[in-house]
């Protein structure tokens, strides 16, 4: 699954390419006024397959740096050999206000359950997820789950593979009636070290599972040992 995190970081030239507990099933409770379970699937999907954009903005020493991101349903396509939704997902890097990098990948699912098969791109890379686990409709604040091991190659004939990277989610509280549904991204498991580091990409959201706001943490391995973060957020 292509995140946002790979499209951000790939634009500003941070990077080399462009047991957890699953949540209870069933309505969303409401305990004295605070929401305890929320519809990750829902959010997944409003994330994911619908149509929608953002504009993520951040400072960095001096300079100003921004992603506006464009998601747009395929509908029906085919990819690895099986039937599949598609959806596009259009980055837009700036720094001070010039374009720096343009990005285009398809994220390819299915529905019922929700389940991502990959994804490919604009630099012809080719990727083949294997979903580790199903995401559930519901979840409990404090849930996580692995989601997704990504193996992500040059081209469609998979012959040179240039990257493997875990997924996970997490949900977490932010008042008490809204949430961080986050997406979490290794580092790339082929390399010993990845100057690209990871990155987390986080999306508040209702009891229905609506957008609220979101924000892209990109946390880099930096020369003194220690970790170096820049954190976009959404305008």
């Amino acid at each position: 699954m292509k995140t946002l995190g790979l499209c951000i970081a790939a634009g500003l030239g941070l990077s080399a390419c462009a047991s957890g507990m699953t949540g209870n099933t069933g309505q969303n409770n409401n305990v004295n006024g605070v929401v305890t379970q929320y519809p990750v699937e829902a959010a997944m999907l409003n994330i994911y397959t619908k149509q929608r954009s953002d504009k993520l903005v951040a400072v960095v020493g001096n300079q100003s740096v921004s992603a506006e991101i464009q998601v747009t349903p395929k509908g029906s396509m085919v990819f690895n050999n099986k039937s599949v939704q598609g959806t596009e997902i259009n980055t837009i890097n700036k720094m001070n206000n010039q374009i720096t990098n343009q990005s285009v990948a398809i994220n390819y699912f299915t529905l019922n359950p929700l389940i991502f098969h990959g994804f490919t791109d604009s630099t012809g890379r080719y990727s083949l997820s294997n979903q580790t686990t199903t995401i559930p409709k519901m979840a409990t604040v404090g849930a996580s789950s692995k989601l997704i091991t990504e193996n992500v190659y040059a081209d469609s004939s998979m012959r040179n593979k240039i990257g493997t990277y875990n997924q996970d989610w997490s949900l977490s509280r932010d008042t008490n009636n809204t949430a961080w549904f986050c997406i979490e991204t290794s580092g790339n498991l082929l390399l010993s070290y990845d100057p690209a580091g990871t990155s987390s990409e986080c999306y508040k959201i209702n009891a229905k599972g609506d957008i609220l706001a979101s924000k892209v943490t990109l946390s880099q391995p930096s020369s003194n040992g220690g970790t170096k973060k820049i954190t976009l957020t959404s305008q």
